[in-house]
């Protein structure tokens, strides 16, 4: 859909409908906007017909609808409540989550599994309670999975130091963000190998004298890099009249976007 604003005649006009005209375009009114909706079925491009876009024009979008809103800013955030543990220090163990707390496209699931439904570069931030109940220091790896592939130099090590005395384990808590790379519907894991099965992820309830929240045992937030829309909606290619613009594979209805044309 085109908004359409009135013109002035290739050889002028009246004072007063001159005078209307400027006073539209000085509030704003520039004839040079309107919407459009983006194709479904998975579609990765949608077709602009504008009389107005030429061929050196600019085309800047803002969405128009919570779809199209969702897709420019997609983030998750999730926590796990209960112990966990290592049988075996040769085995590598997906951690976690038992709880999501927001999400809007990116979702979890087989409970370690963070699915991106748009292709991007993502922030992956963890933070995990160690436990060392061992009478040394242990080390623990934690790296990051995408697709069930190692990611190459992704891998931390922490050491849990000994414990404090026998039934005082120590505690340490493991933090780190990463930037990685993902297309459409791949997954991310974190991933975490231990030296001594002594060592374990840990969650703490809620305390008393003073009241305090529960302790999770991991809370992991991951967002998209950049929250400008303009970056998830371009125009690929555009000549006089039409533009192809460029986006996430979309198969839902509505994501509509409000559109300037500049020159």
């Amino acid at each position: 859909m085109t908004v359409q604003f009135r013109t002035l005649p290739v050889f002028g006009s009246d004072q007063r409908s001159v005078a209307e005209i400027v006073n539209g375009i000085m509030n704003g009114k520039t004839n040079n906007t309107g919407s459009i909706t983006l194709a479904t079925g998975g579609a990765t491009t949608t077709t602009l017909n504008d009389r107005r876009i030429g061929v050196d024009s600019v085309i800047l979008f803002a969405p128009a609808s919570a779809a199209a809103y969702a897709d420019s800013v997609p983030y998750g955030a999730f926590q796990d409540s209960t112990n966990q543990t290592a049988a075996s220090t040769t085995v590598a163990y997906a951690v976690t989550f038992d709880t999501t707390d927001f999400s809007n496209g990116i979702t979890l699931s087989n409970s370690s599994r963070l699915n991106v439904k748009n292709s991007g570069l993502y922030n992956l931030q963890f933070s995990i309670q160690l436990k060392n109940t061992t009478s040394s220091g242990q080390d623990v790896d934690i790296w990051f999975r995408k697709n069930g592939t190692d990611i190459p130099n992704s891998n931390s090590r922490f050491h849990p130091p000994a414990r404090k005395g026998s039934g005082d384990p120590s505690h340490i808590i493991a933090v780190l963000n990463f930037f990685v790379e993902m297309a459409a519907n791949d997954y991310v894991e974190i991933m975490w190998r231990t030296e001594s099965t002594g060592v374990s992820i840990e969650a703490f309830g809620a305390g008393t004298s003073p009241t305090r929240p529960a302790v999770p045992s991991v809370i992991t937030t991951m967002s998209f890099v950049t929250t400008n829309a303009l970056a998830n909606l371009y125009t690929s290619n555009h000549g006089q009249g039409v533009a192809t613009i460029n986006h996430f594979a979309n198969s839902t209805a509505d994501k509509t976007y409000k559109y300037v044309v500049v020159g």
